[in-house]
């Protein structure tokens, strides 16, 4: 089979690919439209962000049969329509879950610790011990919205702290030793801390808003490694203003590109973001929370495994 690798990946993937048999061409710069004009050509595509794979898209490409996103979620393709048309839909949170089950980790500790304001205070010659009083995380209670591989990765990293984990997820069921899986409302009345790991789909799209906010018993401190639309940016900031929400570590943003790559079209700059980027109780990375030297490798044998399983 011909496929067609439309980004840059860790060399192992087209290395492997081409050992097992498969012919490897690269187009990391054609337009989108150019691609479609030769994508026929192909029976396979390896894709992460770089564009979205609509139904003219889809249309054009006559002879594929698979298309691998080196990445956790299937968002920038129109599955339901790419599967009714017989393409197989490869994506890998295996490879990067480990990553953002880490950095989540890192971002809590970070700010219960108030690391990133201590920092930036010592380095401008402050030595403010009380100022920087941090908080245990022992005998809170951690809550996971969605539990599929990144709300277990996170879970798995709490088993060395003294803490209570729960999760919610639409799906029934996926609850194990390391969370038990409650309602909502159980959720919202008991958690401090609630991480944010679900796909982006109509049904997670603005979730998290003023509505669900207000839902909480207590004020909880807020973690989102997932995709930023989930989040109306100005209801969180809201209730950062109010004290409802306590802190934030967010690794995504809704005023993301869909290439993941650049925040804003214009030089204009949300109200809202701007206030994140002047909060001491927020920590702000640029969606890399499963970015790791050692998920890129991971990512890339992880497509590769799944398409030797389906094709050879």
């Amino acid at each position: 089979m011909n496929i067609l690798h439309l980004d840059s990946n860790h060399p192992l993937l087209k290395q492997q690919l081409t050992d097992l048999g498969f012919t490897n061409h690269d187009d990391f710069t054609s337009t989108k439209s150019e691609i479609e004009a030769k994508i026929h050509e192909y029976d396979g595509i390896i894709i992460r962000s770089r564009f979205t794979i609509d139904k003219q898209f889809l249309d054009a490409a006559t002879h594929l049969k698979f298309i691998g996103r080196v990445g956790a979620g299937l968002e920038n393709i129109d599955c339901d329509y790419a599967e009714s048309k017989g393409i197989y839909l490869i994506s890998a949170p295996e490879g990067n879950r480990n990553a953002v089950g880490e950095h989540t980790l890192g971002m809590l500790l970070s700010l219960f610790n108030k690391l990133n304001k201590a920092d930036q205070e010592v380095r401008q010659g402050q030595w403010l011990r009380e100022a920087n009083r941090g908080l245990e995380l022992d005998g809170k209670t951690v809550g996971i919205i969605g539990y599929g591989n990144m709300g277990n990765a996170f879970s798995k990293k709490l088993r060395g702290f003294d803490v209570n984990v729960l999760c919610y997820d639409i799906k029934a069921g996926v609850g194990n030793e390391n969370a038990k899986q409650v309602d909502l409302k159980t959720f919202q009345n008991e958690v401090d801390v609630v991480s944010l790991h679900v796909p982006q789909t109509p049904r997670t799209q603005n979730m998290i808003n003023a509505e669900f906010i207000d839902g909480f018993k207590k004020p909880f401190w807020f973690f989102n490694t997932a995709r930023g639309k989930s989040v109306i940016t100005s209801d969180l900031v809201s209730a950062l203003k109010s004290g409802q929400i306590l802190g934030a570590g967010l690794d995504v943003l809704e005023y993301e590109k869909a290439s993941f790559e650049n925040l804003f079209t214009a030089n204009h700059m949300p109200e809202a973001f701007q206030y994140l980027i002047e909060a001491e109780n927020v920590l702000l990375t640029p969606h890399v929370a499963g970015w790791t030297i050692e998920s890129k490798e991971k990512l890339a044998q992880t497509i590769v495994d799944k398409i030797q399983k389906k094709f050879t």
